[in-house]
């Protein structure tokens, strides 16, 4: 199913288009980690737990405060549900980080060899790893499946890549 199913909608309503038409500034989509992150962020502050539809706004708010580098301004965010499903409480946990980008997941596929692990160890410098899957593949390669902490001011991407 859908993660946020609470606000999957095929369409708007009528009384609800007529409210939005009006009042409505700007939409902002957010995915299914920014949602994670948002629900525990709400529940760091308040020790409750949230729905993903209820943690959208939060997860919104959040995405607009970064990209207009807002400050000084008091927000209001409208959280509408606490009816979430207990088994996907660990989901939502693992993704939080990602969401946050606090976590980066990589698969790399090295040379199956004396030395290959050792070298993707040093190429991942000081990080952390979080998460570590590794799968034989061949006598030729291995798959390693990685989590590794990142630090979202000062890693990119592309950094983590290189």
């Amino acid at each position: 199913g859908l993660f946020a199913d609470g606000v999957a909608v095929a369409q708007i309503g009528a009384c609800n288009f007529e409210v939005c038409k009006d009042h409505v500034d700007e939409v902002i989509t957010v995915g299914s980690d920014e949602i994670c992150a948002a629900i525990k962020d709400i529940y760091d502050d308040t020790r409750s737990i949230t729905e993903p539809a209820g943690a959208l706004a939060v997860a919104g708010i959040k995405k607009y405060v970064a990209r207009e580098r807002t400050e000084g301004q008091t927000l209001v965010a409208i959280d509408s549900g606490a009816n979430i499903n207990f088994d996907r409480l660990r989901h939502v946990a693992e993704r939080a980080e990602l969401g946050e980008q606090r976590e980066a997941i990589i698969a790399v596929t090295v040379a199956e060899r004396p030395g290959s692990f050792k070298a993707f160890c040093a190429a991942l410098g000081r990080r952390q790893i979080t998460e570590f899957n590794y799968r034989y593949h061949s006598d030729r390669q291995a798959h390693l499946f990685v989590g590794v902490q990142t630090h979202p001011l000062t890693d990119s991407r592309a950094d983590l890549l290189a």
